[in-house]
Order: structure tokens, then sequence, then C-alpha cells
């Protein structure tokens, strides 16, 4: 049966091993969508997980018409997990949150409410403390945001979330970047559209562990440098001419020193091998740089999809 989509908020939580914290989360979420007397769909995106999962999502189907699902035929990560949710969501107002409950449902009642007036075309969510969280951690993104937001032109807002409620208008602007390394974070800032934020405290998962090591967070972190700048490629670039410059200059000191006195030494063998290992160096990371770029431009163009869905419930004609 088609939907009328303007009468649909649609939900997409990406989900990986979160079989603890889902029944937590579904009982939360519908009892606010209730309190708020809307038309709804959950689509829940298993991005392969390892526990029951998929068999928990499942169960809330058959309880609730409105929980849609996905299952994906293995891990694509969070990103494909988005974007597979935004493509497949029907309603006029999209959400995107996490399972964890450290996005607050109770938050969707103001989302709702604030893009209701036409004012808006997204109410998005950021976190003015990060209580709880590693200082290590912290220390490290604020430091993300801080040189990502200087060296790109797309603005990303330190703390953002995820967590955001959109017009259809947005989400088929998102839709249209078909790029296979994908930064959300960076693609709500550049598609542009009017913003309101909403600000909270940070909070903790209500339970499961979180899938985010630091080494993942480093990873995604260079995707969001590699992807909305070019920045690394100037500076490797800025490198070479400032060290050709130096060595440079070196051969002319050391040509005049030879000149004025002939007799001088030019002993130095350590310091010459520990230059030539900081130069080699450079090398080597300006090389890498490179490579980054040209990795993801090769990923890119083999023109894989950004994820593979094994099982779903929901219909083609609902879209």
């Amino acid at each position: 049966m088609k939907i009328d989509n303007k009468k649909v908020i649609s939900i997409i939580v990406p989900c990986y091993n979160e079989e603890e914290v889902l029944p937590l989360y579904y009982n939360e979420t519908v009892k606010v969508l209730n309190e708020m007397k809307v038309s709804y769909e959950i689509i829940f995106v298993d991005d392969g997980s390892k526990d029951k999962t998929k068999e928990v999502i499942k169960g809330f189907a058959k309880i609730n018409k409105n929980i849609k699902y996905l299952i994906f035929s293995r891990n694509f990560g969070k990103e494909g997990a988005l974007y597979a949710g935004l493509e497949n969501s029907c309603g006029e107002y999209v959400v995107v949150m996490d399972a964890d409950l450290q996005d607050p449902p109770e938050l969707l009642k103001s989302m709702y409410s604030i893009l209701q007036e036409g004012q808006y075309d997204c109410v998005g969510t950021r976190r003015i403390t990060r209580k709880g969280e590693p200082k290590i951690r912290s220390f490290f993104a604020n430091g993300f945001y801080k040189l990502i937001n200087k060296m790109s032109k797309t603005k990303i807002v330190n703390g953002a979330r995820d967590f955001r409620m959109m017009s259809r208008t947005m989400v088929k602007g998102i839709l249209s970047l078909k790029e296979y390394n994908r930064f959300s974070k960076g693609i709500f800032s550049w598609v542009g559209f009017e913003t309101k934020w909403l600000e909270y405290e940070n909070i903790e998962r209500k339970a499961g562990k979180t899938k985010w090591s630091f080494g993942k967070l480093f990873k995604y972190s260079m995707d969001g440098f590699l992807g909305f700048t070019t920045a690394p490629l100037a500076i490797a670039s800025f490198l070479g001419t400032l060290f050709s410059i130096i060595a440079f200059l070196g051969i002319i000191a050391i040509f005049i020193r030879a000149l004025v006195d002939p007799s001088a030494s030019i002993d130095g063998w350590a310091s010459t091998i520990c230059i030539i290992g900081f130069l080699g160096g450079i090398q080597l990371l300006t090389i890498g740089i490179l490579g980054q770029y040209m990795s993801k431009t090769y990923l890119e163009t083999k023109n894989r999809p950004i994820y593979i869905s094994k099982e779903s419930n929901i219909e083609k004609d609902e879209l």
C-alpha cells in the first residue's frame, strides 16, 4: 500500500551488534512518537551484526507494522547504513539517530516543531560537553574540528552529532552525492540548507559497548580530511619546496666556505646521516599523502555499490 509521505517521519537507525540496547531504544522512541501523534516508520539497518541484532529487529517488525528493516550481506560501515536508510525512507521528514540512546528521543518533539514552522530544512544536534568520554579522545576530537575547519571550506560544527531531522528536499540533495568514500558530517554541511542547532550535554550509552575504537575514529577523521580538503597536498608541495630551497642555500654556503678557507674540514657524517634520514621521512610522508588521495580515487573509479542488502521488508511501492 502506498504511504502518504507528507504525514510520515522516517527514522533511520544504523545497527551493529546492538541487541542489548535495542529494546530500550525501541520502547523510548515509540513512546515519544506516540506522544507526538504522528505517522512514522523506523528503519533499522543491520550492518552485518554478529550478535542477535537481526532477530531483535525482526521481532519489532512482527508487533509493529511501522518497523522496517534492511539486513546487509556483510559489514559495510555506518556510512553505508546511513545512505541505505536515506535511500529507502519515504517520509517528508527524515531523522538519523543512533540506537545507543546517546541521541535522546525526546528531542524529536522539538525538531518536528521547528521544521513545521518552515524556516529551516534541518534541525541538528551538538554536544556542548563530553562528560564521560576519555580525555584523550576529547582532546583529539577537539583538535580534529579545529584543524579541519581551518583547512576546509566546508565548516563542520564542533560536537555535531549525526542525530538530526531533515526535510525531504535536503535528503534528496544528500542522496544526489553518490560517492563511495562517505563522510556524513561533511556531506550534511556541504549540501547547505538552513540548519537549526539544538545543544545538549553528553549522554552515555544505556547498554552495550561502543564500536568506535581510537583507531577507527582516527581512520574516520582521515576520511573527513581526504574527502573535504586538498590542503594536505598543498602542505606536501610546500614542504618539498621549502627543503629544496634550504638544500640549495646549504650548497651555496659550503661552496663559499670552500673558497674562503680551502682547509676547512667537511667532516660530519653523523649529522649528514641525520639530515638524510629526516629528508627521507619527509619524502615518504608526502608520498603517503599522495597515495591516500590516489587510493580514494581508485576506489571511486571502481563504482562499487555503497551497500548490498540481503534481506528487507520494505516494499518498493511504498517509496
